[in-house]
């Protein structure tokens, strides 16, 4: 297998929940990582002593098309290359079915699903040239099925859904080895405010980060398309 050392992961929304463990986790199996966040001066103080020798942390926004070129284009300068995309930048606005607030709903797209295809089509080049490239995309549950009345919100992971197995079709013959990870709630930011569920009953996002260190450590020959994780009993 080859070093660890040598491979480079990209991180979107990285400084913080889920991100921020993913990045804390491979950092400590010695990846070289590029992590997209929105203000990079606000990486948290753990991290600052791995800038610019194994870390990259770029100003990355979702919502600007230019960003996310400008991203690949500092992380191929800085190392060279690319062998893995975790796509985990994302929203949520409580938007319900019959709630006319369409540019909350347009603001989820963009950010949930067209972003992640939109790093996904820019990293594919390099991934190609890796022979073993890999995209992790942290979707949801709600990707997977509707619960509740966040409308918007599954519209747009069933469409990064959409995007995630468009991917994996498109990479296999070169390599690339796609897998959406599906969490109900996890203990972040994100769930502060849930009313009807203990965040300390929660996944948390160490535990994601375990599933994407297991990820990226398997062979080409050994493909998990999906990852479902929940903290509570779902039937369907």
């Amino acid at each position: 297998m080859e070093n660890l050392a040598k491979k480079v992961i990209m991180i979107s929304g990285a400084n913080r929940g889920i991100g921020l463990a993913i990045t804390e986790k491979l950092l400590s199996e010695n990846y070289r990582l590029s992590l997209g966040v929105r203000n990079p001066e606000q990486l948290p103080g753990t991290l600052a002593s791995s800038a610019d020798t194994v870390l990259l942390c770029q100003e990355y926004d979702a919502r600007n098309h230019d960003s996310a070129k400008t991203w690949i284009d500092a992380t191929v300068k800085q190392f060279g290359r690319i062998d893995g995309l975790v796509n985990n930048a994302g929203i949520l606005h409580a938007t319900g079915l019959e709630d006319d607030e369409e540019d909350l709903l347009d603001d989820m797209w963009e950010v949930n699903a067209k972003a992640p295809l939109r790093l996904t089509r820019l990293a594919f080049p390099y991934l190609r040239k890796s022979g073993s490239g890999r995209i992790i995309d942290i979707i949801s549950m709600s990707g997977k099925r509707v619960k509740g009345n966040l409308v918007g919100y599954s519209m747009s992971k069933f469409a990064a859904m959409a995007a995630s197995h468009a991917a994996r079709l498109q990479g296999w013959d070169d390599g690339i080895r796609v897998t959406a990870i599906c969490p109900g709630y996890v203990r972040t930011d994100m769930t502060a405010e849930v009313k009807t569920f203990e965040q300390e009953k929660m996944s948390r996002p160490e535990d994601i980060a375990q599933i994407v260190n297991t990820l990226l450590l398997l062979p080409n020959e050994s493909v998990v398309p999906e990852v479902m994780m929940n903290c509570v009993f779902e039937t369907h």
